[in-house]
């Protein structure tokens, strides 16, 4: 996995599906929905991504671990979003602070 979840590796993973583990050895697939813009201002980052899943289990938020062929494995803290006839709707948001450049002493 890489260090740091980036918003083009998951817009270049849009539609495809992803594992959530549940228990020890449950998973459940889900297909990740939605990757909004990147947002840059001068001191942060923004973008959130949106998981589906089907309806037939319910997960509250939290820290959830995902399983990707691509992406590989890693974590995320999911928030229910959402519910419908296609699925069941989970967002986890991305806020960072930008890194400053360092200025060369002079």
């Amino acid at each position: 996995m890489k260090q740091r979840l980036e918003q083009e590796d998951f817009a270049k993973n849009l539609n495809s599906t992803f594992k959530i583990r549940i228990g020890e050895s449950e998973t459940v697939d889900c297909q990740l929905h939605e990757v909004t813009e990147l947002l840059l201002s001068p001191r942060q980052e923004r973008f959130a991504v949106v998981f589906r899943t089907s309806n037939d289990f319910y997960l509250d938020q939290g820290m959830r671990s995902f399983e990707h062929d691509v992406m590989g494995q890693f974590e995320l803290f999911l928030v229910p979003v959402g519910r419908d006839e296609d699925g069941t709707y989970y967002e986890a948001c991305f806020n960072r602070l930008v890194k400053k450049p360092q200025s060369p002493n002079p």
